[in-house]
């Protein structure tokens, strides 16, 4: 690549920012397709349009973007989780469990990724692989209330409310406005210390 061609570059890529920052995301669409025209494995290029094709509501073409980021990059792990976590959205459970996975054989320890998992697990109803998943993210993210709380509720799906009851307990120490809203959603009531 000449220095020329790398100079082009990196003032396109700026050139995207600043239209993105002042609110103009056709112009900065419209920037990312000359990018991509120039260098169709422009993962940058790639992932910025997928995200801008989502906020505008084409998540058809977001996902195509993300589909093509991934084949590019098939190592890289935000790919896949973008892909994992649009997918998930879009109803596509199958797809997004696969996109999760790759995720976690990249990067193991990230616990969006573990969530994403469970998420899409619980939404086929195939909760005993989502509380794996889940107790994972907790594990990673402990301070985080949104595993716990969906742990929670797996297990109140699962019939084991002796479970969800400790969960509570333990939201109370640190996010207790999360442990009211699982006693009003499960009918626990109040769960004693």
């Amino acid at each position: 690549m000449s220095v020329t061609h790398s100079l082009n570059h990196l003032f396109a890529r700026w050139q995207v920012r600043s239209l993105l920052v002042f609110g103009q995301r056709q112009a900065a669409l419209d920037r990312l397709d000359g990018l991509l025209r120039a260098d169709a494995d422009d993962v940058y290029a790639l992932a910025t349009r997928a995200h801008l094709l989502a906020e505008l509501g084409d998540k058809a073409g977001a996902l195509q973007t993300l589909q093509r980021q991934v084949a590019v990059a098939p190592g890289a792990a935000p790919g896949w989780f973008n892909l994992g976590f649009l997918s998930e959205e879009m109803g596509l459970l199958e797809q997004s469990e696969a996109a999760f996975r790759r995720t976690i054989e990249i990067d193991p320890k990230l616990d969006r990724a573990w969530y994403g998992l469970a998420l899409s697990l619980i939404r086929q109803r195939r909760f005993d692989e989502a509380v794996v998943a889940l107790r994972k993210n907790t594990e990673l993210q402990p301070m985080s209330p949104y595993g716990w709380y969906q742990l929670a509720r797996v297990h109140v799906d699962r019939q084991e409310p002796d479970e969800a009851a400790k969960i509570i307990r333990h939201l109370r120490g640190f996010e207790p406005k999360v442990a009211a809203q699982l006693e009003r959603e499960t009918g626990l009531g109040h769960v004693q210390a």
